[in-house]
């Protein structure tokens, strides 16, 4: 048997903590790691997920609203890769020992209809687009005190961990300035913009479909795209009762067990 290469021993390293629910070091305290190895990186460990019997279902966007990248202390929108595992059906509730230390956010969800192709104009993009939802995406770093650099964070996956999708709705003549709220036990922890998404969440579809083209990876017909936090994440703990509520999309809704 052929010996690993470093980003095999990282990607691996990664999928186990994602796995055990056990926190890991960042991999940029060890050796330095350009974005690009980080996402090479990141397919080699959804790569094992697939190689289990996961199914690729979508990607998702970070870091698109300045809010969220101030939080995180980044300044680059970044991609990461949905499972089928990932999914979580909506009003379901959550095992919280399968987390590290989960946070959640409201997104807006766009359904893809058809494939689309590298390099297609943006109204070729929008055009692919068949439906869209209010969405809540669970994130969770693998790294201690979620601390990490652009390229630790890409190779984990852009923290992605589980979405929620509420009902889905035909497209709205406008996204850019819908209202959102997040509720936690039934009390406002958030409120926001769809505005907060790169200006306009059809942008960040835009980007995501670019910059997976650009990878080899472009947009399939069936697959979702998570646009990007509307707020802050709000950390998410045992018994907790999660709900976003997006303006002329309705709602999507999780809990956690005690």
């Amino acid at each position: 048997m052929s010996e690993r290469t470093p980003r095999e021993r990282l990607a691996a390293r990664l999928d186990e903590a994602a796995r055990r629910g056990e926190v890991t070091s960042q991999p940029s305290q060890e050796a330095p790691l350009s974005v690009a190895e980080a996402y090479a990186v990141q397919e080699l460990a959804v790569a094992r997920r697939l190689d289990r019997g996961e199914r690729l279902v979508g990607v998702k966007m970070g870091f698109t609203s300045r809010q969220k990248m101030a939080q995180m202390g980044v300044d680059e929108v970044i991609w990461g890769r949905l499972t089928s595992a990932m999914l979580v059906p909506e009003g379901d509730r959550i095992a919280p020992d399968h987390y590290i230390h989960p946070r959640v956010e409201p997104e807006v969800a766009f359904l893809i209809g058809q494939d689309i192709s590298v390099g297609a104009p943006p109204e070729t993009i929008a055009s692919a687009v068949t439906a869209v939802a209010p969405a809540l995406e669970i994130i969770d770093s693998r790294y201690a005190d979620f601390r990490f650099t652009l390229a630790d964070v890409v190779a984990d996956n852009a923290s992605a961990a589980g979405f929620v999708l509420g009902a889905w709705r035909p497209v709205p003549p406008s996204l850019d300035c819908l209202g959102v709220l997040l509720e936690v036990d039934g009390r406002l922890a958030e409120a926001g913009a769809t505005a907060a998404i790169l200006g306009d969440p059809w942008r960040s579809l835009v980007a995501a479909a670019q910059l997976t083209g650009r990878a080899g990876m472009p947009l399939r017909a069936g697959w979702v795209v998570l646009a990007g936090g509307a707020t802050a994440a709000v950390p998410l703990g045992p018994g907790a009762q999660v709900r976003t509520v997006i303006e002329s999309l309705g709602s999507a809704s999780v809990g956690v067990a005690p």
